[in-house]
């Protein structure tokens, strides 16, 4: 079995990039207030976004205990969108954990590229973020993180970068799955 390192010796996280040798830690907390739409729009709340659907599953038996499966995360997509009859190709940018890992970012984008990028034309690519790049990996912080960056990006019409990327994974053929890593793209 091929070992695959868990931190970045260089502490950063180069999610989906060549570079990707594991993920870069990072200090933080996040929060965010979740109300039902009707209560929000009654009370006068700021809505940053709407949350649609949410899903949990279980990776079941992989590799490893770090490792994720790619068919587990393509059914909990697919089981997510169809909960709410949304159709993928309505999608235009998926914030997705991209740790920046050999092993997680080529099985998690390969779930994604299966379910938004394989029916696309390639002049409406998907396109992927992780915003690991931006502040490092905060562990039980790091959804909500990602939370906040697509809603912010949803505000100001803008995906912001992944940074550190320089070009993809070799075992991430974005080509293939329409898809294209968010270099500062206006929405």
């Amino acid at each position: 079995m091929m070992h695959h390192r868990f931190l970045s010796p260089e502490g950063k996280s180069y999610a989906f990039d060549h570079r990707a040798a594991g993920y870069g830690r990072g200090e933080g907390a996040a929060c965010i207030v979740i109300k039902p739409l009707d209560a929000a729009l009654r009370d006068g709340d700021h809505i940053h976004s709407i949350i649609r659907q949410t899903a949990v599953n279980s990776d079941g038996k992989t590799d490893g205990i770090t490792q994720p499966s790619a068919v587990a995360h393509e059914r909990l997509i697919r089981y997510a969108y169809n909960k709410v009859d949304l159709d993928p190709l309505e999608t235009d940018y998926i914030e997705a954990h991209g740790t920046g890992t050999q092993a997680g970012d080529p099985l998690e984008l390969k779930a994604v590229g299966n379910v938004f990028g394989s029916t696309r034309n390639s002049e409406k690519p998907i396109y992927v973020g992780s915003v690991k790049t931006n502040v490092g990996h905060l562990e039980a912080a790091s959804g909500l993180a990602g939370i906040i960056k697509a809603s912010l990006a949803l505000k100001k019409g803008i995906i912001p970068p992944n940074i550190n990327f320089e070009k993809a994974n070799e075992k991430i053929p974005l080509k293939l799955y329409n898809m294209q890593a968010s270099l500062a793209l206006a929405v």
